[in-house]
């Protein structure tokens, strides 16, 4: 989001409070990375543009920082939280601590009904990445590993793969065009040995394709930021 655009909020229930109004457009905005991180946040233009007081923003930003979203710099004020390596690394620490009792589970139950939506999900993938539709190709992937995680049959764990998607998300669309759209080919090859080892309940193969997958992406932003840095 550039600093003249506005920060809009969604439509929301009439009993929803405005620091809730506030708090969820704001998060919205950051996971989306239209507010993108360093980006400064002050308090009385949000205030202005969401039509509320201060107070509701206030009190929204001293939640978000409380997620990690948000930092008080001092002599700045609060700005968009960056994206560190260390917050990428517990992504997919956690997202790969998730994946594998997910799958395992998800191995075991599944049904040639479940299989079969599974294999749509990643023929979809499989079409969005030869149109070089990758925008289309990430919300899929996304599908994909919700999918297997409600297939484990654990509304804890699918409700958890969510949110540390969601902190996916934000990563993927902050290094969009360096890191994911250079790693779709090989991250689609591994969603077929993911799907295989899953459709034969092959729990020691699942668990080699899971740890590849979740390792092989967290390997591929650490080397993009590394170079980076270095230059």
């Amino acid at each position: 989001m550039s600093e003249a655009a506005p920060v809009v909020p969604p439509a929301l229930p009439r009993h929803r409070t405005k620091r809730e109004l506030v708090y969820q457009t704001l998060r919205d905005a950051i996971m989306r990375c239209e507010l993108a991180p360093g980006r400064r946040l002050l308090i009385d233009d949000l205030a202005r543009q969401l039509d509320v007081s201060a107070i509701p923003v206030r009190e929204a930003l001293q939640l978000l920082q409380s997620e990690g979203l948000v930092d008080n710099v001092p002599h700045v004020g609060a700005t968009v939280s960056a994206i560190s390596r260390q917050s990428i690394d517990e992504v997919f620490a956690v997202m790969e601590g998730l994946e594998l009792v997910a799958a395992r589970s998800a191995a075991q139950r599944m049904t040639p009904a479940d299989a079969a939506a599974l294999e749509q999900l990643v023929a979809g993938m499989d079409r969005a990445q030869a149109a070089a539709r990758h925008a289309e190709w990430a919300d899929l992937n996304s599908r994909f590993h919700l999918a297997i995680s409600r297939l484990s049959g654990m509304p804890l764990l699918h409700e958890m793969t969510e949110r540390i998607l969601g902190r996916w998300d934000r990563i993927r669309r902050h290094y969009f065009e360096g890191v994911l759209v250079t790693r779709v080919e090989t991250a689609q090859k591994e969603h077929h040995e993911l799907l295989a080892a899953l459709k034969a309940a092959d729990l020691p193969a699942l668990e080699t394709a899971v740890r590849k997958h979740n390792q092989g992406a967290l390997r591929a932003y650490t080397e993009y930021i590394r170079r980076h840095e270095a230059g």
